[in-house]
C-alpha cells in the first residue's frame, strides 16, 4: 500500500506543463546507465542501494562487478560475508551491503526468491526507506509511487517555488504530496509505456544534469518557462536547506607493523562503524601532537620497555571526510626485531591482504605497506 498523502495538487495546467515536457526531455537526454536496460527489480534494487550517498560514475563499475559475481537474489543471499564486503570495498557506508544481504535472505525465505511487488513489502526490507521503495516500485513495476531525494527536492522546490526547509515536517509532507500528484498524473495519462518509471527517473535526471545545486543550467531546462525560481531569480536560494553543520576534525595514528614480510591486521567487530572490515591497529588521538611510540605501546598493551620496536618511522598520511568529520590518519611503519618471538594476532602477507575488505583509508595503508617491502628488498 502506498502511504496516504495530503494532496496539495498543483493546478492541472501546471501539472501538465511539468510532466509532458519532462518526459519528452528525458526520452531525448537520459544517460545510458546499465541498470536502465532492465526491468528486473534485483539489479534495479542493487543500483538504488549503491547510489545512496554515492555518485553514478563511482557506482557503475561496482554495480557491474556485483551483478557479474552475484547475478541473482539467491546468490546474494548465500554469499559469504567476506565476499559481499570485498565486492563493496571502496563504496563506503557498509551497513548498506549488510542490509542488502539481509533483505536478499528474507526474500529467499519469505518470497521464494522473487522480489516483492507490493510497496509495503518492499518498504519492510532492511535498508529500504520510503524513497528507495518508491524508486524500485516505480522503476521496476511502473507503479505511481512518489520519490523524494536531494535531486527531486531541488527540482520541485525551484519549479514550484517552495521556500521552506525540506527537513521541516510540513514542507517535507508538501513535497511528498506534490511528487505523488505528478507521478500519478504521469501514470494516468497517455504518456507511453512505463510512464511512472520514466517520470520519476526524469526528475532525478534533471536534478543531476541540469538543476544542479550550484550554477544550474537553466537555459537548457525543459521547465524554465514554468519555473518559479528561474522567473524570480531565486535558483541560488531554493531549496533552503538551513545552515550546514560545522566540520569536526579528528586525528588517528595507525601502525603498519611488519615482521618477516607479514603485517599485523585486525577485523572490526560485527556491529558498529565499518563492522567486519579489516584495518591496521590504530587509535584516535587529540588534535595536538601525540608521541607515536607511547600510543603504539598502549595500543599493543606493552610496557614502555616492551614497546620499543626495532624501528618506527612515518609511512604516509591519509586525509578523508565522512559526513561532517574531517579525518587525518597518520601511519607509521613499525618493524619488529626478528627475534621478537611469535606475537599474537592476524599476520598476513600483502597478497593475503589484497583478498580482504578494508576501509578506503586503510586500503591506502596496505598499498603503502606492500610498497615498503618492495623498496627494502
Amino acid at each position: 500500500m502506498i502511504p496516504a498523502l495530503k494532496s496539495r495538487t498543483p493546478p492541472p495546467s501546471k501539472t501538465q506543463k511539468t510532466v509532458a515536457p519532462l518526459l519528452a526531455w528525458f526520452a531525448a537526454n537520459a544517460r545510458d546507465l546499465p541498470w536502465r536496460r532492465t526491468r528486473d527489480p534485483y539489479p534495479i534494487w542493487v543500483s538504488e542501494i549503491m547510489l545512496q550517498q554515492t555518485q553514478v560514475k563511482t557506482v557503475i563499475p561496482f554495480w557491474n562487478r556485483w551483478l557479474r559475481e552475484l547475478p541473482t537474489i539467491e546468490a546474494a543471499a548465500r554469499a559469504p560475508s567476506a565476499k559481499i564486503h570485498k565486492l563493496w570495498e571502496g563504496l563506503g557506508y557498509y551497513s548498506r551491503v549488510r542490509n542488502l544481504q539481509k533483505s536478499a535472505q528474507l526474500i529467499a525465505e519469505r518470497h521464494d526468491g522473487r522480489f516483492p511487488e507490493q510497496f509495503d513489502e518492499v518498504l519492510a526490507l532492511p535498508g529500504i526507506g520510503r524513497y528507495t521503495a518508491g524508486a524500485i516500485c516505480s522503476i521496476a513495476f511502473n507503479q505511481p509511487t512518489p520519490i523524494l531525494d536531494g535531486n527531486v527536492i531541488r527540482v520541485l522546490a525551484r519549479v514550484f517555488g517552495i521556500a521552506g526547509n525540506p527537513k521541516e515536517k510540513s514542507i517535507n509532507a508538501q513535497l511528498w504530496a506534490l511528487a505523488a500528484d505528478l507521478v500519478s498524473y504521469a501514470g494516468a495519462t497517455e504518456h507511453g509505456d512505463y510512464s511512472c518509471s520514466a517520470f520519476n527517473q526524469s526528475l532525478m535526471e534533471l536534478g543531476a544534469l541540469i538543476c544542479k545545486p550550484r550554477s544550474p543550467q537553466c537555459q537548457r531546462c525543459p521547465l524554465k518557462r514554468h519555473c518559479v525560481a528561474f522567473k524570480e531569480d531565486r535558483t541560488e536560494s531554493l531549496p533552503y536547506l538551513g545552515k550546514r553543520p560545522t566540520a569536526t576534525a579528528r586525528r588517528f595514528l595507525a601502525f603498519v607493523i611488519e615482521r618477516k614480510g607479514r603485517f599485523l591486521i585486525r577485523q572490526r567487530p560485527d556491529a558498529g562503524v565499518n563492522a567486519q572490515l579489516w584495518e591496521f591497529p590504530n587509535a584516535e588521538v587529540g588534535a595536538r601532537g601525540s608521541d607515536p611510540l607511547a600510543v603504539y605501546a598502549e595500543l599493543r598493551g606493552l610496557s614502555p620497555a616492551e614497546g620499543n620496536p626495532e624501528s618506527l618511522q612515518p609511512l604516509c598520511t591519509v586525509k578523508h571526510s565522512i559526513t561532517r568529520y574531517r579525518i587525518t590518519l597518520e601511519a607509521f611503519l613499525v618493524r619488529l626485531p626478528k627475534n621478537a618471538g611469535n606475537p599474537g594476532g592476524d599476520w598476513k602477507t600483502p597478497a593475503q591482504i589484497q583478498k580482504l575488505a578494508f576501509t578506503s583509508a586503510h586500503k591506502k595503508l596496505a598499498s603503502a605497506a606492500a610498497q615498503s617491502i618492495l623498496t627494502n628488498r
